[in-house]
Protein backbone atom coordinates (compact mmCIF):
# COMPACT_ATOMS: atom_id res chain seq x y z
CA UNK A 1 0.00 0.00 0.00
CA UNK A 2 0.62 3.88 -0.25
CA UNK A 3 0.59 7.19 2.06
CA UNK A 4 -0.15 9.80 -0.12
CA UNK A 5 0.54 13.28 0.59
CA UNK A 6 -0.79 16.07 -1.10
CA UNK A 7 1.83 18.58 -1.56
CA UNK A 8 1.70 22.51 -2.22
CA UNK A 9 4.36 24.40 0.25
CA UNK A 10 2.36 25.29 2.79
CA UNK A 11 3.22 24.88 6.26
CA UNK A 12 0.38 22.72 6.84
CA UNK A 13 1.30 20.49 3.91
CA UNK A 14 5.40 19.91 4.96
CA UNK A 15 3.79 18.97 8.58
CA UNK A 16 1.42 16.25 6.55
CA UNK A 17 4.48 15.20 4.61
CA UNK A 18 6.55 14.84 7.69
CA UNK A 19 3.72 13.05 9.28
CA UNK A 20 3.23 10.89 6.50
CA UNK A 21 6.83 9.80 6.33
CA UNK A 22 6.59 8.65 9.66
CA UNK A 23 3.82 6.94 9.18
CA UNK A 24 4.96 5.53 5.97
CA UNK A 25 9.01 3.74 8.07
CA UNK A 26 6.36 2.94 10.66
CA UNK A 27 4.18 0.90 8.94
CA UNK A 28 6.82 0.11 6.14
CA UNK A 29 4.65 1.63 2.98
CA UNK A 30 6.07 3.51 0.22
CA UNK A 31 5.18 7.81 1.03
CA UNK A 32 4.27 9.63 -1.89
CA UNK A 33 4.32 13.00 -1.83
CA UNK A 34 1.79 14.72 -4.87
CA UNK A 35 1.90 18.02 -6.14
CA UNK A 36 -0.36 19.37 -8.55
CA UNK A 37 -0.11 22.44 -10.51
CA UNK A 38 -3.13 23.39 -12.50
CA UNK A 39 -2.02 25.32 -16.00
CA UNK A 40 -3.39 28.42 -13.88
CA UNK A 41 -0.85 31.65 -13.17
CA UNK A 42 -3.36 33.31 -11.35
CA UNK A 43 -3.64 30.43 -9.08
CA UNK A 44 0.02 29.83 -8.65
CA UNK A 45 0.52 33.56 -7.45
CA UNK A 46 -2.69 33.44 -5.63
CA UNK A 47 -1.12 30.09 -3.44
CA UNK A 48 2.27 32.23 -3.33
CA UNK A 49 4.36 30.25 -5.75
CA UNK A 50 5.03 32.54 -7.93
CA UNK A 51 5.20 36.93 -7.47
CA UNK A 52 2.88 38.63 -9.77
CA UNK A 53 5.55 39.45 -12.86
CA UNK A 54 7.22 36.44 -12.52
CA UNK A 55 7.10 33.92 -15.46
CA UNK A 56 4.53 30.89 -15.22
CA UNK A 57 7.32 28.07 -15.45
CA UNK A 58 5.50 24.29 -14.57
CA UNK A 59 9.06 22.80 -15.19
CA UNK A 60 10.82 25.32 -12.74
CA UNK A 61 7.90 24.70 -10.10
CA UNK A 62 8.08 21.36 -10.28
CA UNK A 63 11.80 21.47 -9.83
CA UNK A 64 11.36 23.51 -6.66
CA UNK A 65 8.81 21.35 -5.30
CA UNK A 66 10.97 18.54 -5.79
CA UNK A 67 14.07 20.09 -3.88
CA UNK A 68 11.45 21.26 -0.97
CA UNK A 69 9.86 17.34 -0.51
CA UNK A 70 13.30 16.02 -0.86
CA UNK A 71 14.44 18.41 2.12
CA UNK A 72 11.51 17.38 4.42
CA UNK A 73 11.35 13.85 3.26
CA UNK A 74 14.02 12.42 1.34
CA UNK A 75 12.54 8.78 1.19
CA UNK A 76 9.54 9.97 -0.53
CA UNK A 77 9.08 9.37 -3.97
CA UNK A 78 7.59 12.91 -5.50
CA UNK A 79 5.15 13.49 -7.74
CA UNK A 80 4.62 16.52 -9.94
CA UNK A 81 1.25 16.46 -11.83
CA UNK A 82 -0.47 19.17 -14.18
CA UNK A 83 -4.59 18.45 -14.05
CA UNK A 84 -6.14 17.63 -17.89
CA UNK A 85 -8.06 20.34 -19.48
CA UNK A 86 -11.35 20.02 -17.67
CA UNK A 87 -14.39 19.22 -19.42
CA UNK A 88 -16.86 20.74 -17.05
CA UNK A 89 -17.55 24.39 -17.41
CA UNK A 90 -17.71 25.27 -13.86
CA UNK A 91 -14.42 23.60 -12.83
CA UNK A 92 -12.12 25.77 -10.88
CA UNK A 93 -8.53 24.76 -9.99
CA UNK A 94 -8.86 23.50 -6.67
CA UNK A 95 -11.84 21.12 -9.00
CA UNK A 96 -8.83 20.12 -11.10
CA UNK A 97 -6.71 19.73 -8.30
CA UNK A 98 -9.06 17.55 -5.99
CA UNK A 99 -9.59 15.31 -9.06
CA UNK A 100 -5.99 14.88 -9.45
CA UNK A 101 -5.53 13.72 -6.54
CA UNK A 102 -8.16 11.41 -6.58
CA UNK A 103 -7.26 9.96 -9.67
CA UNK A 104 -3.31 9.66 -8.40
CA UNK A 105 -5.14 7.99 -5.19
CA UNK A 106 -6.67 5.53 -6.68
CA UNK A 107 -4.32 4.82 -8.77
CA UNK A 108 -1.51 3.71 -6.33
CA UNK A 109 -4.04 2.05 -4.07
CA UNK A 110 -3.57 4.77 -1.37
CA UNK A 111 -4.34 3.05 2.17
CA UNK A 112 -3.85 6.89 3.79
CA UNK A 113 -4.03 10.34 2.59
CA UNK A 114 -2.26 12.89 4.90
CA UNK A 115 -3.94 16.35 3.58
CA UNK A 116 -2.19 19.84 5.17
CA UNK A 117 -4.11 22.25 2.52
CA UNK A 118 -5.55 25.63 3.67
CA UNK A 119 -9.10 24.93 5.24
CA UNK A 120 -8.78 21.41 5.50
CA UNK A 121 -10.36 19.80 8.11
CA UNK A 122 -12.45 22.96 9.17
CA UNK A 123 -16.25 22.66 9.87
CA UNK A 124 -17.03 24.35 7.25
CA UNK A 125 -16.37 23.39 3.97
CA UNK A 126 -14.26 26.73 2.47
CA UNK A 127 -13.95 26.69 -2.24
CA UNK A 128 -10.58 27.17 -1.26
CA UNK A 129 -9.86 23.80 0.21
CA UNK A 130 -8.57 20.48 -1.57
CA UNK A 131 -9.42 18.80 2.26
CA UNK A 132 -12.88 18.88 2.54
CA UNK A 133 -13.76 16.50 -0.74
CA UNK A 134 -11.17 13.90 -0.67
CA UNK A 135 -11.86 13.35 3.58
CA UNK A 136 -15.18 12.31 1.80
CA UNK A 137 -13.69 9.68 0.22
CA UNK A 138 -14.26 6.28 1.42
CA UNK A 139 -11.34 4.81 -0.52
CA UNK A 140 -8.61 5.66 2.09
CA UNK A 141 -8.50 6.70 5.39
CA UNK A 142 -7.72 10.96 5.77
CA UNK A 143 -5.20 12.55 8.32
CA UNK A 144 -6.15 16.02 8.43
CA UNK A 145 -2.88 18.35 9.46
CA UNK A 146 -4.81 21.02 11.55
CA UNK A 147 -1.88 23.02 12.99
CA UNK A 148 1.71 23.22 11.64
CA UNK A 149 4.89 21.90 13.18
Amino acid sequence: MTVLAPFDGSPLAETALKRAATFGDSWDEQVVALTVIPEDPSFAVERGWIDDDSAFDLDALGEQFAARVDEIAPEATFRCEVPDDSDVLTATAFDDVTRTVRHVAAELDVSVIFIGTENAGRISSPVTSVGSPLSKDPQYDVHIVRHAD
